[in-house]
């Protein structure tokens, strides 16, 4: 169905004997992380393809694409014609994957979203999934920069000019930060279940105190990754992946009875933990942002509207929401709410998940505005 797909994936040097021995320990490879990719993306009964996009330093991005105009990675192929298809009018809908996620758990929005011939496509975030495990910045402002100029030379190279940009927890901060330095890109921000947006309480004024063995736990695994432990576990790790989240069986049951998921999220999460890093040194103890996006969405152009999408049974801050509505009074910010969904909405319930967002991508104008921005373009 795909087109052949350019394998290759670059490894930096890593920097300790502890961080080199840590994958050999591990049953993995890039190759088995492709063949985790493939079982889970087996579903998928309409035409896409896949295929590393180019950006600079010789990294990659790692892209399916839906209703695509241009071959991904192609510098050469035309993004618009004398006479545009129905699809080259619309503005792609652009998927961005939460920590430790990567394009296959996507696999139940898929076909839904791209069922209306609007281009779509899902990245594998740089340093995650099949993306280029780059050396990931010391400094959360320098890390958070990363992925936005990363996301910004993925879009130059596939030759996307507007994008609804949809995040989902880590994705959905990248969303945030993308929209603030290239504001003019964005036509729409979807953010689920946003990670990193409220700042972490005072422990003194705080109702809900941290226990005093997390804390100790916290200062234990600080030098460490955040998911270090299930390298550390070397080839007992699929066994520990599958006994700390059997939940991620059950999201996806309708599509695999067997451990086709697990698997997926195992090898995409124990490879050179390059995206992690960079997720690390954006966060102070317990997983909160150490630049918390609140203090920013602000600034956020006020032409571009905003929808929250949460799901009713979720532990992640469900205040956040109506906070940035607050600080918007004169623009658009809709807040959704999934009944009967977690933190992984768009897998809690995918049906309801996948109308939301075809909802909103329904109200928004593609024709003259795309057409304008191609103009614009073409002047640049």
């Amino acid at each position: 169905m795909d087109r052949p797909i350019q394998e290759f994936t670059t490894y930096n040097q890593r920097s300790s004997w502890v961080s080199g021995w840590l994958p050999s320990w591990c049953p993995t490879s890039p190759t088995r992380l492709k063949n985790a990719e493939d079982r889970i993306l087996q579903p998928i009964q309409m035409h896409f393809t896949r295929g590393h996009v180019p950006i600079s330093n010789g990294n990659y991005i790692w892209t399916l694409g839906f209703n695509e105009t241009k071959d991904l990675g192609d510098p050469d192929a035309q993004q618009a014609s004398q006479a545009p298809r129905d699809e080259d009018s619309k503005i792609p809908l652009v998927l961005l994957h939460g920590f430790g996620g990567g394009v296959g758990l996507w696999v139940k929005n898929l076909t839904a979203l791209a069922q209306s011939k609007r281009p779509v496509y899902a990245l594998d975030l740089l340093g995650f999934g099949r993306s280029s495990r780059t050396t990931a910045r010391s400094y959360s402002q320098e890390a958070e920069e990363q992925f936005i100029q990363s996301l910004e030379e993925w879009r130059k190279a596939v030759g996307v000019e507007l994008m609804i940009l949809l995040g989902h927890d880590l994705g959905g901060y990248v969303s945030v930060a993308y929209a603030l330095t290239y504001p003019h890109r964005v036509k729409h921000l979807v953010l689920v279940e946003p990670w990193g947006f409220p700042e972490r309480p005072d422990a003194q004024g705080s109702d809900c105190q941290v226990p005093m063995w997390i804390k100790a736990l916290g200062t234990a695994l600080n030098p460490f990754n955040p998911l270090a432990l299930l390298r550390m576990a070397g080839p007992l790790g699929p066994l520990l992946l599958q006994g700390l989240r059997s939940d991620f069986k059950q999201k996806y049951s309708s599509l695999f009875q067997d451990d086709t998921v697990p698997d997926y999220i195992y090898h995409l999460n124990v490879q050179t933990p390059s995206g992690e890093t960079a997720f690390k040194s954006m966060t102070i103890p317990y997983g909160w942002p150490r630049r918390p996006m609140m203090q920013r969405v602000g600034r956020i152009n006020p032409m571009i509207p905003i929808s929250i999408i949460c799901g009713s049974r979720s532990c992640i801050d469900g205040q956040s929401g109506q906070a940035i509505r607050e600080m918007r009074p004169n623009s658009r910010t809709d807040i959704i709410i999934i009944g009967g969904a977690g933190h992984y909405v768009f897998a809690d319930q995918s049906e309801d998940f996948n109308q939301a967002v075809l909802e909103i991508c329904g109200d928004v104008k593609d024709g003259e505005e795309a057409a304008e921005c191609r103009k614009i373009k073409r002047t640049e």
